[in-house]
C-alpha cells in the first residue's frame, strides 16, 4: 500500500522533490504579473527620449512658422517650465550664457553669442539677427545724436545700437521691470557699453514727461520702441506733446505684426505727420512673418 500511494502522489508532492520548471518560471515573473524590471526601465527611457524630441525639435520646428503659437511655446510653455526645473528666470539663464562664453568688453561677441543662446538653447524675445540687420542700417542712416529705446529687456538690442554710436551721442533706455534691467545693466556692462548707455527703471508713461528737464534731452534723433506694444501709440502722442520730437526725427517700432500694433500702424500710416515703411522680416529666431516700421516725423 506504502508502494501505491507512492505510485500515485504527484511529484512535486513527493517528499524530498522539488519542481524544476516551477522554480524557473517563478524567478522570471513579478507580483501580482508585472513585467520584470528591464522592461519597466525600457518604457520609462523611451518615453523620456520622446518628450525631449518633441521639446527640443519637433514642436520647436512645427511653431516657427506660426508668430502666435512660437510665442505661446516658447514664452507660455518653455519658459516657466525650465523656470520651476532651474529655479531661475531666463534673462538670468542668458546673462550665465553670456559671461560664460561672450568676450568681454567686446559687444560683436556679446550678440553673437547672444543670438547663439536664443537659436541652440532657449528661445527669448529680442529684436534678434536678422531683424537687428535692419535696426542696424537705420541707426547709421540716422547717425542721431540722442537715443531713446522704450523696452530694454535684456540689453541685446542697446548693445546693438549703442555700439554703432557716434562718441558724444546720448543713449537712454527705459524698463519698466526691475529684475530685467538687473540683467540688462550687467549685459551692457560686460559689452563695455555702460558709459555710452542710461538706463532708467520706471514706465514709459512716467519717465517721457520727465526727459527735459530732469535728464536735459532737448529732442530725440531716433526711438525705437520695442516694449509693451499696446504702449506704442500712447507713449509716441506722449512724445509728440512732451515736444520730444523734431522733423526728420525717426521712430522704429518692432514686432508690429508678431504680436502686432495694429492701432500704431494705423495711426502712423494715415497720419501726415508721418512718413512711414514697413520693412518685412521675421519674428525673432523663427519663420513666421514681422516686420519693422520705420516713420520719419515730419513735423
Amino acid at each position: 500500500r506504502e508502494r501505491e500511494r507512492e505510485r500515485t502522489q504527484p511529484p512535486e508532492t513527493q517528499p524530498g522533490c522539488t519542481s524544476t520548471n516551477n522554480s524557473s518560471n517563478n524567478k522570471s515573473k513579478t507580483p501580482f504579473g508585472a513585467p520584470p524590471m528591464w522592461q519597466c526601465t525600457l518604457c520609462v527611457a523611451g518615453a523620456g527620449a520622446l518628450l525631449y524630441a518633441l521639446y527640443r525639435w519637433l514642436i520647436p520646428a512645427l511653431v516657427r512658422y506660426n508668430g502666435p503659437l512660437a510665442l505661446l511655446w516658447h514664452d507660455g510653455v518653455v519658459e516657466r517650465g525650465l523656470d520651476l526645473l532651474t529655479r531661475s528666470t531666463r534673462p538670468q539663464r542668458l546673462l550665465a550664457h553670456v559671461q560664460k562664453h561672450a568676450t568681454l568688453r567686446d559687444p560683436t561677441s556679446v550678440i553673437t553669442t547672444i543670438d547663439h543662446f536664443c537659436r541652440h538653447r532657449e528661445w527669448a524675445m529680442n529684436v534678434g539677427d536678422e531683424k537687428g540687420a535692419i535696426l542696424d542700417s537705420v541707426v547709421l542712416e540716422a547717425n542721431p545724436g540722442t537715443v531713446l529705446e522704450l523696452g530694454t529687456y535684456c540689453g541685446y538690442s542697446a548693445v546693438r545700437i549703442a555700439r554703432l554710436l557716434a562718441p558724444g551721442t546720448r543713449m537712454f533706455t527705459l524698463e519698466f521691470n526691475p529684475a530685467s534691467a538687473k540683467i540688462a545693466r550687467q549685459v551692457i556692462a560686460w559689452a563695455g557699453l555702460e558709459d555710452k548707455v542710461t538706463l532708467l527703471e520706471g514706465a514709459s508713461g512716467e519717465l517721457i514727461p520727465q526727459m527735459k528737464e530732469k535728464f536735459g534731452v532737448d529732442k530725440f534723433d531716433l526711438v525705437f520702441l520695442d516694449h509693451w506694444k499696446d504702449r506704442y501709440l500712447p507713449d509716441t502722442h506722449l512724445l509728440e506733446d512732451c515736444g520730444l520730437l523734431r522733423i526728420g526725427s525717426v521712430l522704429l517700432a518692432d514686432n508690429v505684426i508678431c504680436p502686432g500694433t495694429p492701432d500704431y500702424l494705423q495711426y502712423v500710416r494715415s497720419s501726415p505727420r508721418y512718413d512711414s515703411r514697413y520693412f518685412k522680416s521675421h519674428l525673432e529666431y523663427t519663420l513666421a512673418e514681422d516686420g519693422l516700421e520705420k516713420s520719419v516725423f515730419q513735423g
